[in-house]
């Protein structure tokens, strides 16, 4: 497992960014064919590419897993273990794509979608193949460092960013597809829908309640899989 799992983590990465890529150039060429000037709107189709969670958490992802398969590489010693700063993206990008994945498939997975909008196998990368390579390398990579439970905290900052900044962003532009004054990435955020604010509220409190779940449960297994040491690496 050490000599082989940052060659899996460094294809796992090369994989997430090439489905993001993939999905984010057929969302700018259904934009072109668009036959309205708010559809043909590329800053705001662009920055609603990159708002939804799923698209940040993969670019996370890709992120946490290169500098993870980097490193391991790098480092030689294979009794030195992950350095802090690393070992808490990790926590936090596992977090976000084992969320992303429950959602997704418990919530989102049956909603219909534009023909010919979205990139079927770069929409299983993102949603389930990432998820489950994540959730692996909670459960088996090596050099594990056992972190304090303050990262369950740092892992749920984002989140919540992430929220405020999509209710508060959603009014202020018009959606592309429908040409809606508002557009929220995904329904259940979306206070227009059945149930109003009031839905919304307990979806939000929902999904904080299983990514503080998620963030603790990552934490857990790596202090029963990790080690703390003694001089910070």
């Amino acid at each position: 497992m050490t000599t082989w799992w940052p060659y899996a983590r460094l294809a796992a990465s090369v994989l997430a960014v090439a489905a993001i890529v993939a999905q984010l150039v057929r969302s700018i060429d259904v934009a072109r064919s668009a036959e309205t000037e708010y559809g043909q709107h590329m800053p705001t189709v662009i920055a609603n590419f990159f708002s939804f969670f799923t698209i940040e958490s993969n670019v996370l992802a890709a992120v946490a897993l290169a500098s993870g398969g980097i490193w391991a590489l790098r480092q030689k010693d294979r009794t030195l273990v992950e350095p802090r700063w690393l070992a808490v993206l990790l926590v936090c990008a596992s977090t976000y794509m084992i969320v992303t994945g429950v959602v997704y498939n418990t919530l989102l997975r049956g909603i219909p979608l534009p023909q010919g909008a979205t990139v079927p196998w770069s929409n299983e990368v993102l949603h389930v193949f990432v998820p489950i390579i994540m959730l692996i390398d909670v459960l088996v990579a090596p050099r594990r460092r056992a972190l304090g439970w303050g990262a369950v905290g740092i892992a749920a900052i984002f989140p919540i960013v992430w929220v405020v900044y999509t209710l508060i962003r959603a009014n202020l532009v018009i959606a592309p597809a429908t040409g809606n004054p508002y557009w929220y990435p995904y329904p259940f955020l979306d206070p227009h829908q059945p149930g109003g604010y009031g839905a919304v509220t307990l979806y939000v409190l929902l999904i904080a309640a299983i990514i503080i779940g998620a963030a603790a449960g990552v934490v857990w297994i790596g202090r029963k899989r990790g080690t703390r040491p003694a001089v910070a690496a």
